[in-house]
């Protein structure tokens, strides 16, 4: 049986703690709920799968993928961030196969608040900004760069012997051959003398306006040692259409904005800080890419004169994230190789092909249930996941 190639979805908007209020009904021009909104996931992850709307076999598309043997290897995301989230990175898939059945043999169950591995893929991914001013730590500073901070803080802290030791400890970690490393990996020890440092550090920033970021991720996230570690980070401020490449092993933390983001379908995260939750510092730094610099903008191509897309690099090798994300903004036509997503955020657009067409207002998203040529009409903003 042959069904329709194009299906309205929709999903929940999820009231994470660092979500921005009526977030998503702001990208998708929707009536606002006075709730905090964080993330709208649109795919087939088992936790929350979007919901298949209108007349079609399958409820959810998660349905979709078990009775059609069709696979989404994306996971297409709106992301509202009032607040810091936590500094965070993800396994590749070697990595994530591992520790998946690394934890099954040990039994600890799937939801358990300690389990690492939730399941066996990667989850590398790009954000879009849909704002000037969307911001984001992202990869590790040089540690000459940190260390020249750590002189002025250690200028400003003298007075605490307490703080100072520690500051010295922090600094003499960065010296070694892997001192970005074990710098940060410090930072989430639990050493004793840690607090002290990072009361000490929380004052001066806000005494100093050099460091008004960690004066403003302390507010979010008092006396989390994450502060200390949002200091060896790149600061990256987006303008709209603007993107950056998170691939395995990257650290980062999105700090406040709004984007459109697609990854892995994976919820494998190993937290470094900025968060209540575990932190598995064995797994952190089995995956942690400790190197220094680097730019993790990335550039989209034109694909025509409405159409660009971002192509994450590892395209074709055994680092395939298996996904792109095409930015549309007027009249063109892809032509997909598999099933894909689209999400209208501006305008109004429609999707044909053949006989089959799909109108496009502004907040509607749809599934494009299989490879197809598909003209593109319209104009506004218009975002489409493929694999």
């Amino acid at each position: 049986m042959t069904t329709a190639l194009f299906h309205e979805i929709d999903n929940t908007p999820r009231d994470y703690a660092w979500g921005l209020v009526d977030g998503v009904a702001h990208v998708r021009g929707t009536a606002p709920t006075g709730r905090k909104e964080a993330e709208l996931w649109l795919g087939a992850h088992p936790s929350a799968p979007s919901r298949i709307t209108g007349d079609a076999p399958w409820a959810t598309l998660d349905a979709w993928e078990r009775e059609t043997g069709a696979t989404l290897p994306f996971l297409l995301k709106v992301l509202c961030a009032a607040e810091p989230l936590s500094l965070q990175a993800h396994p590749s898939t070697t990595q994530a196969e591992e520790g998946f059945a690394r934890e099954n043999t040990l039994g600890i169950p799937l939801d358990a608040p300690h389990r690492t591995y939730r399941d066996p893929h990667a989850k590398p991914e790009l954000i879009v900004a849909l704002h000037d001013g969307f911001e984001a730590l992202c990869g590790f500073r040089s540690a000459a760069d940190v260390q020249a901070d750590l002189r002025v803080l250690a200028d400003q802290i003298d007075g605490d012997s307490d703080a100072s030791g520690a500051l010295a400890t922090w600094r003499q970690h960065l010296t070694g051959a892997d001192g970005i490393r074990s710098a940060f990996l410090w930072l989430l020890s639990g050493d004793d003398s840690l607090p002290a440092l990072v009361s000490a550090v929380t004052e001066a920033a806000g005494r100093d306006s050099r460091f008004a970021l960690l004066a403003r991720i302390a507010e979010a996230h008092p006396a989390d040692p994450g502060i200390l570690g949002a200091l060896m980070l790149q600061h990256l401020t987006l303008r709209a259409g603007e993107a950056l490449w998170l691939p395995a092993g990257n650290i980062h933390a999105y700090l406040r904005g709004s984007g459109i983001e697609l990854m892995g379908p994976s919820d494998n995260v190993m937290r470094g800080g900025l968060t209540g939750k575990h932190i598995d510092t064995t797994e952190l730094d089995r995956v942690l890419d400790a190197r220094e610099g680097g730019d993790a903008r990335l550039v989209s191509e034109v694909v025509s004169d409405g159409i660009r897309v971002f192509r994450p690099a590892g395209r074709g090798t055994p680092d395939d994230p298996g996904f792109e994300l095409y930015a549309v903004q007027s009249d063109g036509e892809l032509a997909l190789d598999g099933p894909a997503i689209a999400l209208a955020t501006d305008g109004e657009f429609e999707l044909a092909s053949g006989d089959e067409r799909i109108a496009m207002p502004r907040g509607r998203a749809a599934l494009i249930s299989r490879a197809a040529a598909v003209r593109i009409t319209g104009t506004g903003q218009l975002f489409i996941a493929a694999g």
